[in-house]
Parts: C-alpha cells; structure tokens; sequence
C-alpha cells in the first residue's frame, strides 16, 4: 500500500505504475481470452430435448425417476472439464488484474481528492478477489457435481441436485457481494479519478459504464467494453496515451484534465488568454454584428 507523505506518495506511484499497467493490460487480455476459450469450448455443446421434455410432463406419474435428459449436456461438460477449467483460471486471473490495477488508481485519487472515501479504494481489490474465488469455486463444485451424476443413476432427481451442491451454493453467496463491491469500486474510483484529472472524461465515463455491465451485463457476450476500458489504462499508466500522463499525476493536487471547463475556468483566473471564448459569446458577437448590418 502507498506511504504516508506527498513526495513518498509521489515516489511510490512512480515506482508502482508500471506493475499497475501491466496487470491493467494482462487482467483486458486474460479476461478476453478467456471469454472466447469458454465459448469454443461450449461452441459444440449437445442441444435439443425441449419436444421431449414437453412429452414426458404431458405424462401422468412422476418423472424424478426417468433417466434425465440432460446426460449428453453433462457427458459432454465432464469430457471438456479441462478446457471448462482452464478459461475460468483466465477469467479469474483476469479479475485479480483488474482489482489490482483499480486499487493503484483508487489511492492515487484519494491522495489528491480527500473526499473520495478510504474504504471504496479498498473495493476493487476486496471485490476482485471475492469474484475470483467464487468463480473458480462454482467451476469446481460444478465438475466435481456432473461426475457424481455421471457415476450415479443418471436420474432426472439426480440431476436436479447438480445445482444444489453446497460447494456450488457458496460460490453463489461469495459471487454476489463480489460483483457488487466491485462494480461499486469500478464506478466510484472512474468518476472520482476523473475529477481529479488523473484519468480523462471518456475513460471516466466509460469506466462507469463497465462497473453498470459487471451487474447488469447486456449486449456482447463478450466482455469488449470492460477489455478495451483495461487496455486504456494500462497505456495510459505507462504514459503512452497521446499528450503523455495527465498534471495531475505530477503533484499532490486534483488538475482537471485539459479542455474541461474547469480548466478554462482555471485558466481564465490566472489572466490566460490563449483559450478560444464559450460559443455562447461567439454566438452573441455574430447575432449582433447581423443586426448592425
């Protein structure tokens, strides 16, 4: 974690925004990679049964007894169980990049903007890692159920009991309080950095919106939005974006990010006259020069 005192803290940044960009780079490719491993994967899992499920409840009589139709489903689950695991490590390595990367971000804006709250720089991380481990539980306790249906009865109740596992159940209850902390770290940490002026407002608004996708995730079943935002700061923290890093990283105090209004507010304050005047005036002079003609 940061060291107390401006020039420490300043040292500090400079020394871990490397590492941070890295990760924010790795967590945008994992994360992807993973996204599209998963669906190869899955690209030639067994469909169909709908017209036969139909026919068994027009039955009279119970049903929990008959073989389930949903062994080729899991046969095929428990055939792919490596290919299954091994993109939900990459979506859980992704996730810890992520939590990472946000947590630099997060208390470099909390050095500069007192407001922002010590406990949300925390959420990104905190959440990060929940995520990741619930991810990887429900993938376990999800394998480890279809091969204890596939050694048993094969059952139609058998099988109900796949996603009833305790192991499955706790993954649901660590997954959830994991998205929300942080999804609420992603928006919190996006729009207090961008107040501050050490992200830009189109990374700003952009990193709100993929803290909304965490919890309410529509669109592309592929995360590209959350990716691109990821790649964005990592090449930002390494100073490639184009005008290099933000003034603000270079001090201990919130600098808008040039062009913004407050910039020119700022500017105008300090007696600059090198800033075009608000299209508001612009318009006015025009209106008035058309009446005097």
């Amino acid at each position: 974690m940061a060291v107390t005192g401006t020039a420490d803290h300043l040292v500090w940044e400079a020394r871990q925004r490397r590492p941070a960009a890295i990760a924010a780079i790795l967590a945008a490719v994992l994360t992807l990679a993973g996204a599209v491993y998963g669906g190869i994967v899955f690209a030639d899992v067994p469909r169909g049964g709908v017209l036969e499920a139909l026919q068994r409840a027009a039955r009279p009589g119970p049903v929990d007894s008959l073989p389930s139709l949903r062994i080729p489903v899991y046969q095929f689950y428990d055939d792919h169980a490596a290919g299954v695991l091994l993109s939900t490590v990459l979506r859980a390595l992704g996730l810890l990049g992520m939590g990472w990367a946000l947590t630099y971000l997060a208390v470099a804006t909390r050095a500069r903007r007192p407001e922002f709250p010590r406990i949300a720089q925390y959420l990104p991380i905190v959440g990060a890692v929940l995520s990741a481990v619930a991810t990887l539980l429900s993938t376990v306790a999800t394998v480890i159920a279809v091969k204890d249906f596939l050694d048993g009865p094969r059952t139609v109740a058998e099988a109900d009991k796949i996603t009833q596992s305790g192991l499955l159940v706790t993954a649901q209850l660590v997954n959830l309080p994991g998205l929300l902390a942080l999804a609420l770290g992603i928006v919190l940490t996006s729009l207090n950095a961008m107040r501050t002026g050490l992200i830009s407002r189109f990374l700003g608004v952009l990193g709100m919106i993929t803290g909304a996708l965490i919890v309410f995730p529509i669109g592309s079943p592929l995360p590209i939005v959350q990716c691109f935002w990821l790649l964005a700061l990592g090449v930002l923290f390494l100073g490639r974006w184009p005008g290099g890093l933000p003034p603000a990283w270079e001090g201990s105090e919130a600098i808008p990010w040039p062009g913004t209004k407050d910039d020119r507010r700022r500017a105008a304050a300090d007696g600059r006259a090198d800033l075009p005047a608000p299209a508001t005036e612009g318009g006015s002079a025009r209106k008035k020069r058309k009446r005097r003609a």
